[in-house]
């Protein structure tokens, strides 16, 4: 069981559907008890990353995030989802984000059209289990105009201006600022290879 953090806005149904299609049991979620039984955690975001954190903190979602983290079990962040992760963000100076991953989260640089809307290609920095099978230079698909700086959690980056965080993984901690359920049999794979890190009898991640 899948326990997807509802908050109230983001793309939630859309990680739902691409959780059943991978056979995992989703389920849209604000209560701790359930939360605290769940096999694996995701924190999916869309849009302005301080409505994100505002709706996050209004829902007692912040703390559910956390005690999931603590409890190791696997989590899953996506797009702004991923960025609430961090510490801040230039989005919107002065609000925190839940500090799970240590960084800031920047604009994307100048020269390029923002947000980045568009296919993309995956170049991996060190192996991740999240994308098992998965092929350097492999498509997926970004809607962002912010990505986390550069960190030694990250696993994954694309070029777009320049070399751009396109996924992290702190222990069982993961993230990906692209949308895996937006990205065709690539997204369902690396959602599939989350899944599988959230079976009972996987230890941590690589």
């Amino acid at each position: 069981m899948i326990a997807i953090l509802d908050y109230g806005i983001g793309n939630l149904r859309s990680a739902e559907k691409t959780l059943e299609r991978v056979g995992a049991a989703p389920v849209l979620t604000r209560d701790a008890d359930v939360v605290a039984a769940a096999d694996g955690v995701v924190l999916p975001g869309v849009g302005n990353f301080g409505r994100v954190m505002q709706a996050i903190r209004d829902a007692g979602v912040d703390a559910l995030a956390h005690a999931a983290v603590e409890a190791d079990t696997p989590f899953l962040g996506i797009c702004v989802g991923m960025q609430a992760l961090y510490d801040s963000s230039d989005e919107v100076p002065g609000v925190p984000g839940l500090g799970i991953l240590s960084g800031h989260i920047q604009r994307l640089p100048d020269g390029v059209k923002r947000p980045q809307m568009q296919w993309n290609q995956l170049s991996f920095r060190r192996d991740c289990a999240l994308f098992d099978d998965v092929h350097e230079g492999a498509w997926v698909y970004f809607v962002h105009g912010y990505a986390p700086e550069m960190s030694d959690d990250v696993v994954a980056t694309c070029s777009y201006g320049a070399e751009v965080v396109a996924a992290a993984q702190h222990g069982n901690v993961f993230a990906t600022q692209f949308h895996p359920e937006k990205s065709g049999p690539t997204g369902l794979r690396i959602v599939g290879n989350f899944v599988e890190q959230c079976r009972p009898d996987r230890g941590e991640a690589r």
